[in-house]
């Protein structure tokens, strides 16, 4: 909740001293990333639940919302990837206070998001084995 409330402060301050969508505004660093972090979503909200909520605020090209393991249900956080970095300031500014079935979710930039471990292998795998197709048929 700290960092909700900490969000909400340096967006009142950015107002105050208008310094919205200009350079000296905190947002500008993540101007080339179009991911946000979401965390705090209840467990029983599912992808299109996600998708829904989010595409208030531009169109969603990917999304991946982390579950355990074992169980395969959500655990309560993940990542939205927009088709422009600019939805994110929008993201990260209008769902600082909104409430998702009795929960006060928090969202917030992303400057460097890395796929997870388990897709980055599988593209590599692929990666891997079409290179050995490629170079066994010349």
């Amino acid at each position: 909740m700290n960092v909700v409330k900490e969000i909400a402060r340096i967006n009142a301050l950015e107002l105050d001293r208008g310094m919205c969508n200009t350079p000296a505004s905190w947002h500008a660093q993540y101007a080339s990333s179009p991911w946000v972090f979401v965390d705090n979503l209840p467990d029983v909200l599912m992808e299109g639940g996600v998708v829904c909520l989010f595409s208030q605020w531009g169109e969603i090209d990917d999304l991946h919302l982390v579950r355990d393991g074992p169980t395969g249900s959500s655990r309560g956080f993940g990542f939205v990837k927009y088709g422009d970095a600019r939805s994110c300031v929008l993201a990260v500014d209008k769902f600082y206070r909104l409430e998702v079935l009795g929960r006060t979710a928090r969202v917030d930039h992303v400057l460097e998001y890395k796929l997870p471990r388990e897709v980055r292998d599988r593209i590599e795998k692929e990666e891997e084995e079409g290179d050995g197709g490629v170079a066994a048929a010349t």
